[in-house]
């Protein structure tokens, strides 16, 4: 891992300095690796650890906080504003589709719904199971839902805006967040698929021009894994 990182690395060091024009966008990938590297780093010195696995689990989720800070500073240098989507939405606002608009509140409700329906399989669970995971998977789902979206819907997003168009903002952070899902020991397809995913959390951001919609929904779906025995 460590060598393949370095690849990228050296390559948009060279364009860094080779490209005026996209500088800014090429030091958040630089600062994002460099984050990415301290993650893996403390990732696999928790693993040797004599923990529980629910501890080692929540530590490495903790420690995407190493590639927010990392993003963060790289915009410091570039002395970019740091915008995260923190406004509240206006659920009265309407939101325009490609055939029609929709109110805002209806869109994150259906959004809510959509989200939800990954606790269906918990109704063949039992209850004693579901009670013994409730700690870690709200835990869980605070920390991975929270820093996740705060990087790749908040910071990167955001930050690319500036300097490539939406759909390719989109595009790129949607399979970002899916691929470095492979950091955690999850298959390429799965990760792969795990794209969709972002894409429909950076939808949810760009139409209701705030990132709390998009954490709750991601909220869901982690609870929803963990309930599911997804994870650990």
């Amino acid at each position: 891992m460590f060598v393949l990182g370095l690849i990228p690395l050296t390559c948009l060091l060279l364009l860094y300095f080779r490209n005026k024009d996209y500088r800014s966008s090429v030091s958040l990938f630089i600062f994002f690796l460099l984050g990415l590297l301290i993650y893996q780093v403390g990732s696999t010195f928790v693993q040797k650890l004599t923990l529980s696995q629910e501890m080692k689990v929540l530590i490495n989720r903790s420690f995407l906080l190493f590639i927010l800070i990392s993003t963060i500073i790289s915009l410091k240098v570039s002395r970019q504003k740091l915008l995260l989507y923190l406004r509240l939405p206006n659920w009265k606002d309407h939101i325009m589709m490609p055939f029609h608009q929709i109110k805002v509140g209806y869109f994150l409700l259906f959004g809510l719904i959509g989200s939800s329906m990954i606790f269906l399989p918990l109704l063949f669970q039992e209850v004693s199971y579901i009670r013994s995971l409730l700690l870690f998977g709200v835990l869980f789902a605070l920390i991975n839902a929270t820093l996740e979206e705060v990087i790749w819907r908040g910071v990167m997003l955001s930050s690319l805006k500036r300097s490539v168009s939406t759909l390719y903002a989109v595009l790129i952070t949607s399979v970002g967040f899916g691929l470095l899902h492979i950091s955690i020991g999850i298959p390429v397809i799965m990760s792969i698929l795990f794209s969709f995913g972002g894409l429909f959390y950076a939808i949810v951001v760009i139409k209701s021009r705030s990132i709390y919609p998009s954490i709750v929904f991601h909220m869901l779906i982690n609870l929803g894994m963990v309930f599911n025995g997804w994870i650990v």
